[in-house]
């Protein structure tokens, strides 16, 4: 196991990974799966054994999809399969109102409170850079269930009648 994967919970090293990974790269808006969970295994919280820790990054933890068993709200997704950290003002799924965003800094070991810091200083207070890309990502659901042909066809056939 990870050095402090007996202390520390999954959706915690989730927000560890990701804010250390902000701070290591601070010119990129998003995450991979991969590189999140390969940041958490550098940091050795967690070791590739670890069960839990790829329903975490990919749907516990982020907070505009529906939750499953957790509510928290420390990840956003930008893109499938890409993530970071959420922001005040990101929009969520409504079901995760509540949820955890930060880690309980009495739950994480005192090395990581300057990344708590950092998040309640820098992160939070900057805003999206492309507030059409955050509404995009909270609605990409919306016509998952249209075929887009029968409703181009129907839509010409319309047009041609009137």
């Amino acid at each position: 196991m990870g050095k402090a994967t007996a202390a520390v919970e999954i959706a915690d090293e989730v927000w560890i990974a990701t804010a250390r990974l902000h701070r290591e790269h601070p010119g990129a808006a998003d995450f991979s799966l991969k590189e999140i969970e390969a940041r958490l295994l550098r940091e050795g919280l967690t070791d590739d054994k670890r069960p839990g820790v790829y329903p975490h990054l990919s749907v516990h933890c982020v907070a505009n999809r529906p939750p499953d068993k957790g509510r928290y709200r420390i990840l956003f997704e930008t893109a499938p399969s890409r993530r970071r950290l959420f922001r005040s003002g990101d929009p969520y799924h409504p079901k995760r109102e509540g949820g955890k965003i930060v880690p309980d800094r009495a739950g994480i070991p005192a090395k990581y409170h300057s990344l708590q810091d950092w998040y309640e200083r820098d992160w939070t207070s900057a805003s999206p850079k492309d507030p059409l890309l955050a509404l995009a990502a909270r609605h990409r659901d919306l016509w998952k269930t249209v075929n887009p042909d029968i409703n181009f066809v129907r839509v010409l056939s319309d047009t041609c009648r009137t």
